[in-house]
């Protein structure tokens, strides 16, 4: 174990990066997620399936719901995000992707300290990360 990684007590300056960009990451798409909802429910901005039909089509089975509201499945809803109810996908989708955005400046901060196989493994996971949100591969019963 190299001497900067013995434990001191102390954050390493990469924990303390990945916290930041956490920590201000998180509260970002909570505050896009309260703004979209607000454009949603007001009516600013119109939805893709009006507010009158969710009702009807909520208490039907998803495969009813998706052909019924004309909702696209999978990333199909990013054509739509210029409706009021896709929009705030869009503070979802940021708070679903802060672990890619969180370990991307660790990887040069590891390869400076000499740290491959720590660089290695953050590189892994967002490879594996996007790719699981890419929709390229799928399991379960979907």
């Amino acid at each position: 174990m190299s001497e900067t990684m013995k434990h001191n007590g102390k954050a390493s300056p990469e924990q303390v990066t990945y916290a930041n960009i956490l920590f201000y990451g998180a509260w970002g798409g909570l505050a896009v997620m309260v703004v979209t909802y607000v454009l949603y429910v007001t009516g600013i901005v119109t939805p893709h399936v009006p507010l009158d039909q969710i009702p009807l089509l909520w208490s039907q089975p998803v495969h009813t719901y998706l052909t019924l509201g004309n909702v696209p499945h999978g990333w199909g809803w990013v054509r739509l995000l210029g409706k009021g109810d896709f929009l705030n996908f869009v503070g979802i989708v940021l708070l679903a992707g802060m672990t890619i955005v969180c370990y991307l400046p660790l990887i040069p901060a590891f390869l400076k300290r000499g740290e491959k196989g720590f660089a290695l493994m953050a590189l892994a996971e967002i490879l594996v990360l996007s790719l699981a949100a890419s929709g390229l591969v799928s399991g379960g019963g979907h």
